[in-house]
């Protein structure tokens, strides 16, 4: 059984096993923010703009589950190295990648409930990675898709139907080879890296029987 078939079978359990005595809140999330690839010598740092959207389950006491996608894009040139220690020669020939990852995850909500709400969660992805690029005239296309782990936390401001958010966060791609072919000269099979993002909340129910709400 792959990790990634454990990571959704352990949502599925945690949200049949949610006691019934408090009613679950949805979410719905927009995000956008920075990614910045963990391949630094292939990507030289790369850092762009990367959004997407989530929806949230709250079912107990501030435990969550949650699954989106996000998308990242960059456009640059192809290069040559000789060497992990040798310069980059730039060719000229445009190259553009894309990275997305999909991702489930389980969590918790500290002080779910109060107008400040900091959060934390672990769960898996699955990342697409496309690289596009033309030589001479001819087209060249690669893509591939791996799965991995994701870790984040992140704090939620606000109580009502419409709320914002903060998050900081890490993907793993491990086993993946791409920009150019540059990441094997390197010996960096590591495409996943770190995202910053904000948020826009849209939350429905969440009402607890019997609850008082607290600063």
């Amino acid at each position: 059984m792959s990790t990634l078939t454990r990571v959704v079978l352990a949502c599925a359990v945690a949200t049949a096993v949610a006691r019934p005595a408090a009613a679950g809140e949805i979410a719905l999330e927009a995000q956008a923010g920075y990614f910045q690839m963990a391949a630094s010598n292939s990507a030289s740092a790369v850092l762009g703009g990367t959004f997407g959207g989530a929806v949230r389950y709250t079912f107990w006491r501030g435990a969550f589950v949650t699954a989106g996608v996000r998308t990242f894009s960059k456009d640059g040139e192809r290069v040559f190295v000789a060497s992990a220690n040798s310069p980059v020669q730039k060719l000229g020939f445009p190259l553009k990648v894309r990275l997305t990852p999909i991702f489930l995850a389980v969590g918790y909500r500290l002080r779910d409930g109060k107008l400040i709400v900091p959060y934390a969660g672990l769960g898996g992805a699955l990342t697409s990675y496309k690289e596009e690029s033309d030589v001479a005239g001819e087209s060249f296309n690669e893509s591939s898709t791996k799965g991995g782990f994701l870790a984040f936390a992140g704090v939620e401001v606000g109580r009502g139907m419409f709320r914002l958010g903060a998050e900081a966060g890490y993907t793993t791609v491990p086993n993946a080879v791409g920009l150019g072919g540059v990441t094997k000269v390197y010996g960096e099979s590591h495409l996943g890296g770190w995202h910053v993002v904000g948020k826009a909340v849209v939350a429905f129910g969440g009402k607890k029987r019997g609850a008082r709400q607290s600063p």
